[in-house]
């Protein structure tokens, strides 16, 4: 009467397919507990919604409970003891109630130690054997049984005792732990057979630590009677100073016939005065006891320290002190000569002992003067190179190339790395007189090409001269063992004579190209370098730079300070007397001329760039835009012109450098900045065309298109006062 709840609960079902009871724990009818049971309460002692609603596998992961313990075991068929006390750990997993039983292990027990029981659940002793070992189960100075052993707690860790008290268990007072009865009688027999004082120390931990990796080298020799010609053998001495320890390394020279063997000796102590008689075992030790009691007092004994050392064979080894150069040491019976030492050996014994002498020790003739190697004269066959490596090795292999030189000098781009003069014959025939040849000399590999200029009604068939090649310089023997010498570029300029295979050609003048390389690589060429050719001119002109100055003053009777490139030319050649080069002369002419100074017609250079882009089917006018505005960071719209020029040499566009630089510097701001997209939409000629002129025809420089034909003047003017100001100074 008066109940609401009639439920039942499920207490039985199916565990591995077989029937069985499965709700021990379950209440009967209502939620009543059945006859007998006993109820687990619903929440622990702390009352509900204190700690945390975690899993246990989560909350107390990592948390172990740590209890010190002992069982005794008894030995059976031993007089000297009748049981024994092993002392171990039981840990206590909280996570999953889980216990492990470890027993500590001791050296030289006897017995096999570690894991006695593995981590798992230990079930209660029997009646309760359905039932596994839970916290509530431990507290000290109890006993829990595991698996029929009786284990007795007396101790356990800091936190153990914190968890515990939290959980409300009251903690008992910590038990002594019972010492084992034959352990503490083996002790009394071990220290009974130790040594009383004095007591004698021996650190070597300290040495060890400061010269942990400090090592002495010598470089020594010796002298072996013994072998059949006497000669020295050379070895290497080590002494490691961590502890006072030397080994010995022979160097064996190649092909002695020697064996090879690691060590000549291996590391250990080396005394002095050895070899030496055997020693019984025990008789060599570092410490010395006496027995005080001998055998009158049955068979105990008592022993005690020599301090003294009484009966101790002293034995003297090699220390640091021992070993400078020019002394002489005893290896085992062999005498061997210390000859040098390395640079950490001498700040060694310098900072130590303040030596400053290691003259080191010669103990061989200096090796004989290596023979020159000559090789055998050319034989005509092949390159002088292919020869020579022939004669190198067993193996020949092909002459080695400046790969470095080629991919340096190779053409790139507008730079095309060739250096092209118009030349002629030196001859007194008049049919070769106005023969005109272009030699272009190429960089990457040091070749030369010869072309002569076709004309008409000449009678010569004009074409390849000379094929691509690299030309001796004449006047060498041809059956040499020396390599031929070769032209090179400095031997190339205008007005210099040179000799092909029998042909003497005249360099009269170059190509654009040439002289601005010439001129922008100075230091390699000589007759391009302004500083060098101003310094010969004023030594020569410094003695008489009045009358210089009125040859030029009246070479200008308009005063305007400016004159034409003959006069020039004519006033340096009589004031050096010939000394200067005509590629000297046009250097200094090109250096002080006049810049002319226009201003091009933007809408006539577009007209010319678009004609060029058509006739080459450029229509990538929209990628370009793209790249030149992945470039503009800061999304700007103008950027460099060095970056856009770059840019435009990636696509290939078909535009002459000094036309495209021209653009560029027509599309620049105040800031010299190129605002790119106007330059892009002014190039496009499908969107933008721009009818070209056609009245007006102004050739393009193209440095390939280069006829040979020489400009009727290298320069218009040139501007005379600066050149007399850089030679004797401004004029007061």
């Amino acid at each position: 009467i008066g109940k609401e709840k009639f439920h039942k609960s499920q207490h039985w079902g199916y565990c591995n397919n077989v029937a069985m009871l499965v709700g021990e724990d379950k209440p009967g009818i209502g939620g009543e507990p059945l006859p007998g049971q006993k109820l687990k309460p619903k929440y622990s002692v702390f009352p509900e919604g204190i700690g945390s609603d975690a899993p246990a596998w989560v909350a107390f992961d990592k948390q172990v409970l740590s209890f010190d313990a002992y069982f005794e075991e008894e030995v059976p068929d031993k007089n000297q003891e009748l049981y024994r006390i092993r002392h171990c750990k039981i840990y206590f997993y909280l996570e999953d109630d889980t216990i492990q039983v470890i027993e500590p292990q001791v050296k030289n027990s006897g017995i096999s130690q570690g894991t006695i029981v593995r981590r798992h659940r230990i079930p209660l002793p029997p009646p309760h054997e359905d039932q596994f070992y839970t916290i509530d189960h431990f507290n000290i100075n109890i006993e829990v049984i595991l698996y029929a052993r009786r284990y007795k707690i007396i101790d356990c860790d800091q936190f153990t005792k914190n968890f515990l008290r939290k959980m409300g268990v009251r903690l008992n007072p910590p038990t002594g732990r019972p010492d084992d009865p034959y352990t503490k009688e083996r002790q009394k027999i071990l220290d009974s057979m130790k040594p009383l004082r004095p007591y004698e120390r021996i650190d070597t931990l300290k040495q060890f630590l400061e010269h942990n990796g400090h090592i002495l080298r010598f470089f020594c020799v010796w002298d072996d009677p013994e072998s059949m010609f006497h000669d020295p053998r050379e070895l290497v001495l080590r002494y490691y100073l961590s502890d006072d320890t030397i080994d010995i390394k022979e160097i064996i020279p190649v092909n002695s016939g020697r064996d090879v063997v690691p060590l000549f000796l291996r590391r250990d102590k080396l005394p002095k005065y050895a070899p030496t008689g055997l020693y019984q075992p025990g008789t060599i030790t570092s410490r010395t006891v006496l027995n005080v009691f001998g055998k009158l007092v049955g068979n105990r004994s008592r022993y005690i320290l020599d301090n003294r050392k009484t009966g101790a064979v002293h034995q003297e080894f090699y220390r640091d002190s021992d070993l400078k150069i020019g002394a002489v040491i005893n290896v085992w019976g062999r005498k061997i000569m210390l000859c040098d030492c390395d640079e950490f050996t001498k700040e060694y014994y310098r900072t130590k002992y303040g030596i400053e002498d290691f003259t080191p020790v010669s103990y061989k003739a200096p090796p004989p003067p290596k023979p020159e190697k000559t090789f055998p004269p050319y034989t005509g066959f092949g390159s002088e190179e292919d020869s020579l490596c022939s004669c190198m090795g067993l193996l020949p292999k092909p002459p080695q190339k400046d790969f470095k030189k080629f991919m340096e000098k190779d053409r790139s781009g507008m730079e095309s790395n060739i250096l092209r003069f118009l030349a002629k014959l030196v001859t007194d025939s008049p049919i070769d007189t106005d023969r005109k040849f272009i030699i272009s000399y190429f960089l990457s590999d040091d070749t030369i090409s010869v072309f002569e200029h076709i004309q008409q009604n000449t009678g010569i068939l004009g074409g390849k001269f000379l094929e691509r090649g690299r030309i001796k310089k004449p006047g060498q023997e041809l059956f040499k063992s020396e390599p031929s010498e070769y032209f090179k570029a400095q031997n190339l300029f205008v007005g210099a004579r040179v000799c092909f295979h029998g042909h003497n050609f005249l360099l009269v003048d170059a190509d654009e190209y040439t002289f601005n390389y010439m001129e922008k690589h100075a230091n390699e060429f000589s007759v391009a370098d302004v500083g060098v050719i101003l310094k010969k001119l004023k030594d020569i002109a410094e003695s008489r730079s009045r009358e210089v100055r009125q040859v030029f003053a009246s070479s200008d009777p308009e005063h305007s300070k400016v004159i034409e490139y003959d006069p020039f030319r004519n006033l340096i050649v009589s004031i050096t007397d010939g000394a200067f080069s005509e590629h000297e002369i046009m250097t200094l002419g090109r250096y002080y001329s006049v810049k002319d100074e226009y201003e091009m017609d933007l809408h006539f250079l577009l007209s010319v760039a678009q004609e060029q882009l058509k006739k080459n089917s450029f229509e990538n006018f929209e990628q370009l835009s793209a790249v030149l505005t992945y470039n503009d960071r800061e999304k700007c719209g103008v950027l460099p012109r060095e970056m856009c020029r770059t840019i435009c040499k990636s696509f290939k566009l078909p535009v002459a450098d000094d036309d495209l630089q021209a653009l560029l510097t027509m599309f620049e701001d105040d800031h010299k900045q190129v605002e790119y997209k106007k330059f892009v939409d002014g190039l496009n000629w499908r969107e933008n065309q721009i009818p070209a002129f056609q009245t007006i025809k102004v050739p393009l420089k193209n440095e390939d298109d280069w006829s040979g034909q020489p400009p009727s003047l290298p320069v218009k003017g040139i501007k005379y006062l600066p050149l007399l100001d850089d030679l004797f100074g401004k004029e007061e």
